[in-house]
C-alpha cells in the first residue's frame, strides 16, 4: 500500500510538471490573459503599494495560477503573462520539483518584477531559474514597503487556497514564449 502511494504521488508530479510543456489554445491564453489581469488587480487590492511596483518595473511576469502539490517529493506548476513596460510580451510556463518533508497541496499567485532590459532578456531567454535559497513576499497590506530588487528581480506571492506543511528543498524553471 505505502509503494502504491509512493507511486501515485511520483506520477502526479511529473504530471504537474510536464502539463505547461504542451502547447495552449487562444481559448487557454485567453483565460490565461484575463487570469492575470484580475490577479494583478488582487496584488494591488492586498497591498496597494504594489500599483507602483507595476509601474514602475521594467517588466514582470504574472502566473494567476499556481498548483502546488507533495508528499516527500513535490511538484508545481503553473502558467502566465509577462508584460515589457506594460505590454503583453509573450507568455510563460513555471515548474518545480521539490524534495523534503512536505505534505498537502496549495494553490497560489505569483509574480515576477524585472528592474531592467537585461534582466527581462535573461527570462525571456529561458536562461531564467530560482534556486532553493530564493525567497517570495507573501503579499499582506503593506509588505512591498521595504522590498528591493535582489538580482534585478523582486518575486511576490499570495495564496489563494490549500493546505501545505513544506521543509523543503526546489527550485523554480521558467520557459518564455513569444505570442
Amino acid at each position: 500500500m505505502k509503494n502504491s502511494n509512493s507511486i501515485w504521488v511520483v506520477m502526479m508530479v511529473f504530471m504537474l510538471c510536464i502539463a505547461p510543456v504542451f502547447g495552449q489554445s487562444t481559448a487557454k491564453k485567453n483565460k490565461i490573459i484575463a487570469d492575470s489581469k484580475m490577479a494583478k488587480v488582487e496584488f494591488v487590492k492586498a497591498d496597494a503599494l504594489m500599483k507602483g511596483l507595476f509601474e514602475d518595473a521594467y517588466g514582470y511576469v504574472i502566473f494567476p495560477n499556481v498548483g502546488k502539490a507533495g508528499f516527500g517529493i513535490g511538484g508545481a506548476a503553473g502558467n502566465g503573462v509577462v508584460y515589457e513596460r506594460g505590454k503583453i510580451a509573450g507568455m510563460a510556463k513555471l515548474s518545480q520539483v521539490s524534495i523534503g518533508f512536505q505534505a498537502g497541496g496549495q494553490a497560489y499567485r505569483e509574480v515576477i518584477f524585472f528592474e531592467g532590459k537585461n534582466d527581462l532578456e535573461r527570462f525571456k531567454g529561458s536562461q531564467f531559474e530560482f534556486s532553493a535559497q530564493a525567497s517570495a513576499v507573501a503579499v499582506t497590506a503593506g509588505a512591498s514597503t521595504n522590498v528591493k530588487y535582489a538580482g534585478g528581480v523582486m518575486v511576490f506571492t499570495m495564496q489563494k487556497g490549500g493546505l501545505m506543511y513544506e521543509a523543503s528543498v526546489g527550485g523554480q524553471k521558467f520557459q518564455f514564449n513569444k505570442l
